[in-house]
């Protein structure tokens, strides 16, 4: 995996060469090669490994997804500021089955650095909020899952949110 700057000088040598390209006459091959030079645009605002670790998750393949994880090594350098959040919210939704202290520590992380969609923010918020009810800290949860419910205009965790409420209140 390329660190986030070299995949910047790398869109800026291709696109240099397009150019050169265009100059000499050919311009399908300046076309073709300016696509290339987005690709590399792409990849430095939309993480691959994130990317195939997401596709990892959507199948329900926690293995694989954690395998793809791995490839980064250095996240705060390679990665830009909400990919790291990303990041750290795919290994907190992940450590969530086996260890929430973890898990806490890295969503915590991921809500501090931010995630581009509220319902992503929103789910960060409610997996908080199961682990401070899990950890009996009430006022904490009832915190999270007020905003949580605020973050998820769409309703896509109303369920998830009853059956939280139903479950604090045997708290």
């Amino acid at each position: 995996m390329f660190n986030k700057n070299i995949k910047l000088v790398l869109a800026a040598l291709v696109t240099a060469w397009s150019v050169y390209e265009f100059i000499q006459g050919h311009i399908m091959n300046g076309i073709s090669i300016l696509l290339l030079a987005g690709l590399f645009i792409l990849l430095y605002f939309k993480n691959e490994f994130i990317l195939l670790a997401f596709l990892q998750l959507r199948k329900q393949n926690f293995e694989g997804a954690q395998k793809w994880l791995g490839y980064i090594k250095n996240p705060s350098t390679a990665l830009i500021r909400k990919q790291e959040g990303y990041y750290n919210y795919l290994h907190g939704i992940m450590l969530s089955q086996t260890n929430i202290t973890q898990a806490e520590k890295y969503l915590k992380k991921a809500v501090k650095l931010g995630l581009a969609m509220d319902h992503d923010l929103a789910m960060a918020k409610l997996q908080l909020a199961g682990i401070a009810m899990t950890k009996r800290r009430k006022r904490e949860a009832t915190n999270l899952m007020a905003e949580a419910k605020k973050l998820d205009k769409h309703g896509m965790l109303k369920e998830q949110m009853q059956m939280m409420k139903q479950q604090m209140k045997k708290i």
